[in-house]
C-alpha cells in the first residue's frame, strides 16, 4: 500500500472568468521511503502540491488518500490531529519563535500533544543531538547562523517521530555551505527511514533525491527515478540549459559588431565632407560680394 496517492486532484482559485487552475487533474503515487525532489518554475504549482499533501488545503477536484485512508474529505480537526502525529513540516523562512530557546522550539509540538514538561525537553535535547545542535539548546534563534536555525526547523519537524517530512525549499535562504549541511541531514533522515518530499530549484540538490517530480502549468510534467548521488537526466537537459560561451565566442561578437558599425562611419564621413564643401561655398560668396 502506497503512502501517498492523489487521484486527479485539482485545485482552483477563484470564480468565473477570474478562475485560476493552480493543480490540473496530478496524479501521483509516492511509497514509503521515498526521497522526492519536486523541480518546476515560479508559479508550477509545487508549492500547492505541498499543501495539498501535507493536508493545508483541500482539494477541489479528485481525492488524496495517505496510508490508503481518504483524508481529502476530512474534518478541520482530524486534519489537524493527522499534521501533528504523521507529517512534519520545514519551510524556507524557518518559522522559528524568536522569544523561545532552540531547545523550547523543538518542543513546541510536545505540548501540543500534553507531554510533561520534563519528557518534552529530553525529547527536544535528543533531536537537537541528533542533529549536532546539543550545544546551541539555550540559543535563541537571532544568536544560531541561518544553516543552525534551519537545523532547529528540521529538529522540531522530527520531534513527533513522523512518517512523512514536508520541505519547501529548505535551503532557499542559506548559503552553499549551509544548504549542503542541511541537505545532509535530510539525506540521514531519509537514510532512516522517513519519506521525506523537497520543493528546490537547484538542480544540484536532487542527487539527494531517489526520485525527481518536475512541474510545469499546475500539472506533472515529467517524473523520473534516480539514483543518490546523481543529477536526474531530465535536470541536465532543461535545468542546465545554458549554452556555455568562451573567449572565440565573446570575440566573434566584438568583430559582428565592428562589422555593423563600419556602414554608417561610410554614411556619416561623406555628410561631413559635404558639410564642409556648403562651408567653403558660403565663405567665398560672401568674400566676393564685399569685394
Amino acid at each position: 500500500m502506497s503512502l501517498i496517492e492523489l487521484q486527479d486532484v485539482s485545485k482552483l482559485y477563484g470564480f468565473g472568468d477570474a478562475t485560476s487552475v493552480a493543480l490540473d487533474e496530478v496524479a501521483l503515487t509516492i511509497e514509503s521511503g521515498e526521497c522526492v525532489a519536486v523541480m518546476g518554475p515560479s508559479g508550477s504549482g509545487k508549492s500547492t502540491l505541498m499543501n495539498m499533501i501535507g493536508l493545508l488545503d483541500r482539494p477541489t477536484h479528485g481525492d488524496y488518500l495517505l496510508n490508503g485512508r481518504r483524508v481529502s474529505r476530512l474534518s478541520v480537526t482530524r486534519r489537524a490531529k493527522i499534521r501533528r502525529d504523521k507529517i512534519g513540516f520545514i519551510f524556507q523562512s524557518f518559522n522559528l519563535l524568536g522569544r523561545l530557546t532552540a531547545l523550547e522550539n523543538v518542543a513546541l509540538p510536545l505540548l501540543y500533544k500534553g507531554h510533561s514538561m520534563p519528557k518534552r525537553n529530553h525529547e527536544a535535547r535528543t533531536i537537537l543531538e541528533r542533529v549536532g545542535l546539543h550545544d546551541k539548546s539555550y540559543f535563541y534563534p537571532r544568536q544560531l547562523s541561518g544553516g543552525q536555525t534551519q537545523c532547529v526547523a528540521i529538529a522540531r519537524a522530527l520531534v513527533n517521530k513522523p512518517e512523512l517530512i514536508i520541505a519547501d525549499e529548505p535551503t532557499g535562504n542559506l548559503d552553499t555551505e549551509s544548504s549542503r549541511l542541511v541537505m545532509e541531514l535530510l539525506g540521514e533522515i531519509h537514510k532512516s527511514g522517513n519519506t521525506v518530499i523537497f520543493v528546490t530549484h537547484n538542480p544540484e540538490l536532487t542527487r539527494y533525491a531517489t526520485r525527481v517530480v518536475y512541474m510545469q502549468d499546475g500539472a506533472i510534467k515529467y517524473d523520473e527515478q534516480t539514483k543518490l548521488g546523481e543529477v536526474g537526466s531530465y535536470a541536465r537537459k532543461v535545468m542546465y540549459a545554458v549554452p556555455d560561451t568562451t573567449e572565440d565566442d565573446d570575440l566573434a561578437g566584438v568583430s559582428a559588431l565592428m562589422k555593423i558599425e563600419k556602414p554608417n562611419e561610410k554614411t556619416t564621413k561623406p555628410k561631413k565632407k559635404r558639410a564642409r564643401r556648403k562651408a567653403t561655398k558660403k565663405k567665398t560668396t560672401k568674400h566676393k560680394a564685399t569685394s
